[in-house]
């Protein structure tokens, strides 16, 4: 009999559980979420609707025609490429870094901790200008990359290293430590503890920070232009050749690349999402 009355509770609480998270909006609320999806739309879904109509005004031919073109082809797969293996960089040292931050204690952490936003608040023209200085021509180190892909991967780390620190750096803030002391009493080592502790906690929070970190390497412009000498076939970025094709009046060409970047963009987050939430599941 106690057994029947427990599940009745339990179906009981499940109920309004589902009840309460399928309740109507009130009226400010219904407001709030009209305006909010108004404001989104002319944003981000009207104007990517826009780009993909664009892109689609020549015909699938002329589409084709343009992202396979040799040119235009070595553009997308650098770019793509060195966007992730950017992203894949800012996942273990923003990681890392993080980890620095919070859980250790030396001279000079908060001058590190306030240079990390650097990138977010610089112009990436100007950042472009401060690497050309350092690794080009003129270079006061020996080291000149201008006009290589090394460039071109340096530039971007530059403007995406403060995303997966900024997204990890909180949740480490507010992990709770009793579980790895009790692993170290157990004689669990350090990389164990953390990697059986601490990173399934930080996964969300890490592709999170890689998430933005890859959709931002994957349309940046402004710290390329200078170092990379947008060489076509060789340097030469997508967002470049965009722009190649609306200085020379072919809006449908750089729609059919931009469409191409929201694509594969839409397609990286949506796997990294997917990652979290699988292994979100798995946690619990």
């Amino acid at each position: 009999m106690s057994t029947l009355t427990a599940s009745r509770s339990v179906a009981g609480t499940a109920r309004r559980r589902r009840t309460r998270g399928h309740r109507s909006l009130g009226t400010g609320s219904t407001l709030a979420l009209g305006i909010s999806v108004g404001w989104f739309s002319l944003l981000v879904l009207i104007p990517l609707a826009a780009v993909l109509v664009s892109a689609g005004d020549g015909g699938w031919a002329a589409f084709w025609s343009v992202v396979t073109s040799s040119q235009t082809a070595a553009a997308i797969r650098l770019t793509v490429l060195q966007s992730l293996g950017v992203t894949a960089l800012n996942v273990a040292m923003g990681t890392a870094l993080a980890w620095v931050l919070v859980r250790d204690r030396f001279w000079g952490r908060r001058v590190v901790d306030l240079v990390i936003d650097v990138p977010f608040a610089l112009p990436t023209i100007v950042a472009g200008l401060v690497l050309l200085a350092l690794y080009g021509p003129g270079t006061p180190i020996g080291i000149d990359i201008a006009n290589t892909r090394i460039a071109v991967f340096l530039a971007l780390a530059f403007v995406t290293l403060p995303f997966v620190v900024r997204t990890v750096q909180p949740v480490l803030e507010t992990l709770e430590r009793d579980a790895e002391e009790a692993a170290a009493s157990l004689g669990a080592g350090r990389w164990t503890t953390f990697r059986r502790i601490v990173l399934p906690s930080l996964v969300p929070a890490i592709t999170a920070g890689a998430a933005l970190s890859f959709a931002r390497a994957i349309g940046e412009y402004g710290s390329l232009v200078l170092l990379s000498g947008n060489l076509p076939n060789r340097t030469e970025v997508a967002s470049v050749r965009i722009l190649s094709f609306i200085e020379n009046g072919d809006q449908a060409a750089a729609a059919s690349v931009a469409a191409i970047l929201l694509v594969v963009s839409l397609t990286v987050i949506v796997a990294l999402d997917l990652i979290s939430r699988r292994r979100l599941r798995h946690g619990d």
